[in-house]
């Protein structure tokens, strides 16, 4: 991505469900070949199961737009005090570029005041994917065993009023889509 094109990241609403779908499948068959199984949840998510996700109160969807084009999406789950972050997804194309890292940090500033800590988990050989939770500041917690995959759990403390990175880029444009 060229510096001077900029991403801008919004909720995703329902109307943008056929093309998330679609972004999420595409980012995540880099993840079902690492681990040899095409079944993982991201890949065999319906679009009628998304959009009931979509139009959940405890869910926040977030989408990086270039232009018109949806290259990106971050998912969290809300439950009292704890959000839990899934789905962090990247087109191909554009993985490499900080879209992942923009989103990360964008949803921090989409949660309730009341979050003190910020979850996420991933494959335990997703090397790429704790580097970068690490890198925003997650710090591992433990590993669980579900089926044939091992997971990692990371977490992030929130402190009052230091919720959004400051140090975030500045040619990310929160708006509407």
């Amino acid at each position: 991505m060229a510096e001077t094109e900029s991403v801008r990241i919004d909720v995703v609403g329902t109307d943008h469900a056929g093309e998330l779908l679609t972004v999420r499948r595409a980012a995540f068959v880099t993840e079902a070949q690492l681990y040899g199984d095409p079944h993982i949840p991201a890949l065999t998510q319906t679009l009628e199961e998304l959009i009931v996700d979509l139009e959940s109160e405890d869910v926040v969807t977030l989408g990086a737009w270039e232009g018109h084009r949806l290259i990106g999406s971050i998912r969290v789950g809300l439950e009292g005090d704890k959000a839990t972050i899934g789905r962090l997804a990247v087109v191909p194309d554009q993985q490499g570029h900080g879209i992942g890292t923009q989103l990360l940090f964008a949803v921090l500033g989409y949660l309730p005041d009341t979050t003190r800590e910020v979850w996420v988990f991933t494959g335990q050989n997703s090397k790429h994917n704790i580097s970068l939770y690490n890198k925003a500041g997650y710090e591992h917690q433990f590993d669980q065993v579900n089926g044939d995959l091992t997971y990692a759990y990371l977490r992030k403390v929130l402190e009052s009023g230091a919720i959004v990175d400051d140090d975030a880029d500045p040619g990310v444009v929160r708006g509407d889509n």
